[in-house]
């Protein structure tokens, strides 16, 4: 019977520390912009700062899924741009832009934030979310995000994260202007408005350390060694 209640509570205890030992956490920090009617292919146009957090869990050195609260403004001005179509049109709008999402990480190289200093590798990223904004009033849309990206460890258990994210939504009223753009620019591709958001991601594990035990240290890495 002892041994059962020991096996049970060496359950309790590593199940939460496995899940804790390969979470990350961190802090997003850049810019936001928009494309569509007003700017259909100008990138970084009009960029505006935004922040964010975000979780991920990491269930292999190549593979994670992480979510993200992001938050942003994009805006945009026809006088802008030289073309006489805006020109004679002279719309402009500001939004603010809470997007929720989920999505899955790929590395192309083996990483972790308790691997060596200096270790790195590109990823790419792609899932799903929810964008809230405030214009014309408060609405919300769903969105594709597809990022890609550089991770690098900076210190141990920490990591600094480049990362340029756009935003496939399925709305077209961002602007306040529904297909209605230039003849010379029409396109599949601005049915719809996106957003983007670029920048640096601050990551580290928080339980990291008090949760150091050297038996589960060498078991993990063990369970690591066996899955690359």
């Amino acid at each position: 019977m002892k041994r059962y209640c020991w096996a049970f509570l060496f359950l309790i205890f590593t199940i939460p520390l496995s899940a804790q030992r390969d979470s990350d956490y961190g802090v997003f920090g850049g810019v936001s912009y928009y494309m569509g009617d007003i700017n259909p292919e100008r990138l970084f146009y009009s960029v505006s700062p935004s922040m964010g957090v975000m979780y991920r869990y990491n269930f292999h050195p190549r593979h994670s899924i992480r979510t993200n609260l992001y938050y942003g403004r994009i805006r945009g001005n026809d006088l802008d741009f030289d073309n006489s179509f805006q020109q004679a049109r002279g719309e402009s709008f500001e939004a603010t832009v809470v997007e929720w999402g989920f999505q899955f990480e790929f590395n192309f190289l083996p990483y972790t934030t308790t691997g060596k200093w200096w270790d790195y590798s590109p990823y790419f990223a792609i899932g799903g979310g929810l964008c809230f904004s405030s214009v014309p009033s408060l609405t919300y849309t769903p969105v594709i995000p597809f990022s890609v990206g550089l991770k690098v460890n900076i210190y141990k258990n920490t990591g600094l994260e480049l990362e340029y994210g756009f935003r496939k939504t399925f709305y077209d009223n961002f602007d306040g202007l529904i297909d209605n753009i230039s003849p010379d620019h029409h396109s599949w591709t601005h049915n719809n408005d996106w957003y983007m958001f670029a920048g640096v991601t601050f990551t580290w594990k928080m339980f990291h350390n008090m949760l150091s035990c050297p038996a589960y240290d060498e078991w993990h890495d063990k369970k690591r060694r066996r899955r690359r």
